[in-house]
């Protein structure tokens, strides 16, 4: 039987503002893809071709960048959750509109350093009923937590105040072998104290009536970007995996792995590891220091900038200043004459020094 995927992008991101007022955060692009495109092409690239993207705020946004998925060699199909019910209500919202099957369930803000083949290959091989993806994480209260007992996922927990003994953090993926045994499920729960249906009491129930319920320990990097600094996090462990590539211009000078995107132009300094975006021009006077992401169309003169993230078509006249740690909303202007700053603004901000 063929697997479906669902793709979950209907949350509000407001831990993330003002940034996901006009942009989701799975639209977010770092080293010119959107985080969602990413997911999308990981999952077709080890056999999957139907997808459910199940959207809300701002949901236009996914269908404008996506459309009927064949720019990706995929189909994809939009699904509308209204109010914020939580996980396992959008997976419902899903299975309503024509998702059935084997599913395999990914949160649209939730990326791995690894690919996920192995995660499937398992799922399948192991004839499972669920299947989870489990890590540790400095703040396992910020998450699921799943309790493992000789080798069995035995009970899963929302956000605790208290971190269990033998837990491990949930990931952003589920798999299912029957999305009739999750509706099944569904039927069955009730809001939790936040008002939502929580993805542990769906696997809970599965657990508590006897079926399978499996799980791997990624043996990589995982990343919920639920903060600015989950998504400059993301940023750092993404450009340490770069190979250089230049194809624009450069007039300046390059050190260490940078890509540099076709009609680019760098009249300045990069620094690797960096990516500078098509169309982007870095001045004669710009220094662009280590762990940078420079988006399309932006333009940088005079300053530095560090270990940050400048969106499309951004501004930025910075004279002597230096910024640092940033998210640099797209549409942007800055003009700043010296000074250490650190930024977070959303689109089509304007940020001046007097």
């Amino acid at each position: 039987m063929a697997l479906t995927s669902i793709i979950l992008v209907a949350g509000e991101g407001t831990r993330l503002r003002p940034l996901t007022y006009t942009l989701p955060k799975p639209l977010i692009p770092i080293m010119g893809k959107p985080l969602v495109v990413r997911l999308i092409e990981g999952l077709r690239d080890v056999g999957l071709s139907s997808f459910y993207v199940v959207v809300g705020h701002l949901g236009f946004l996914f269908r404008q960048l996506l459309g009927d998925g064949s720019g990706l060699n995929v189909s994809i199909k939009y699904v509308e959750q209204r109010e914020r019910l939580g996980i396992a209500h959008a997976i419902h919202r899903a299975i309503e509109e024509g998702a059935n099957g084997q599913l395999v369930v990914h949160l649209g803000d939730n990326y791995f350093g690894e690919g996920i083949n192995s995660f499937i290959r398992e799922f399948m091989e192991g004839d499972y009923d669920v299947f989870i993806v489990l890590t540790r994480h400095k703040d396992p209260t910020r998450f699921g937590n799943a309790i493992i007992s000789d080798g069995k996922v035995v009970k899963l927990i929302e956000k605790p105040r208290e971190v269990p003994p033998n837990s491990y953090v949930v990931t952003g993926i589920y798999m299912f072998k029957d999305s009739r045994d999750v509706e099944r499920a569904f039927k069955t729960l009730k809001p939790s104290a936040r008002g939502e249906y929580e993805i542990t009491d769906l696997i809970q129930w599965f657990i508590n009536n006897g079926h399978r319920v499996g799980y791997a320990i990624t043996n990589s990097w995982w990343k919920d970007m639920g903060t600015h600094q989950d998504i400059l996090d993301l940023l750092y462990l993404m450009l340490d995996e770069i190979k250089s590539r230049i194809e624009g211009e450069v007039r300046g000078e390059v050190n260490g792995r940078v890509i540099i995107e076709k009609g680019a132009v760098v009249e300045g300094f990069v620094h690797g590891p960096a990516y500078i975006g098509k169309g982007s021009v870095i001045g004669r006077e710009t220094v662009i220091e280590h762990y940078v992401d420079v988006e399309t169309n932006a333009s940088i003169n005079g300053g530095s900038v560090s270990r940050s993230i400048v969106l499309d078509n951004a501004r930025l006249e910075l004279g002597r200043a230096r910024i640092i740690d940033s998210i640099i909303g797209p549409n942007s202007r800055i003009r700043l004459t010296n000074g250490i700053s650190r930024l977070i603004i959303g689109e089509g901000n304007v940020i001046e020094s007097m």
